[in-house]
């Protein structure tokens, strides 16, 4: 890990590239979480990260799913759904520097609960592919990787 000031001149001068799991249960809804940090807090997301600095991206992968849901996920058992850009106008940083992320989406079906963690989101929830996409506190970005095509 680095320092706050390295990672907000990361943050102002490159992208950066991360994680995000779209999660499935039995039931066919997907599990998103309460975002408490910047960007986009207080959305409903998929859970995920960022990928460190000569990190593999099978060990990020290992490393996120445990943060994220307390369980090593390995790249076998993922199915890549696409990349994606998010830009946001703030970061975790700083309210006035803007964030560009390049997003690796992988699905990721479950069939049990997980025990989720409070430190990245507030409250956890399902939603239906229908929900999700009508729910106004859905981030726009994670809707997308549930329209037409994708």
């Amino acid at each position: 890990m680095i320092s706050i000031d390295k990672f907000k001149t990361v943050v102002e001068n490159t992208p950066l590239i991360s994680v995000d799991f779209i999660i499935e249960n039995e039931q066919g809804k997907y599990l998103l979480g309460k975002r408490v940090n910047e960007p986009a807090s207080g959305y409903w997301f998929t859970l995920g990260g960022r990928i460190l600095k000569n990190e593999k991206l099978e060990d990020a992968i290992r490393r996120l799913s445990k943060k994220e849901f307390n369980q090593e996920i390995t790249l076998d058992l993922l199915k890549f759904h696409g990349i994606y850009e998010h830009f946001y106008k703030n970061s975790f940083v700083d309210e006035s520097v803007s964030t560009h992320y390049v997003v690796l989406a992988y699905k990721l079906k479950l069939k049990h609960d997980l025990d989720l963690p409070t430190a990245e989101h507030s409250e956890y929830n399902y939603f239906s592919k229908e929900e999700l996409l009508d729910n106004s506190h859905v981030h726009t970005y994670v809707k997308n990787y549930f329209k037409e095509g994708n």
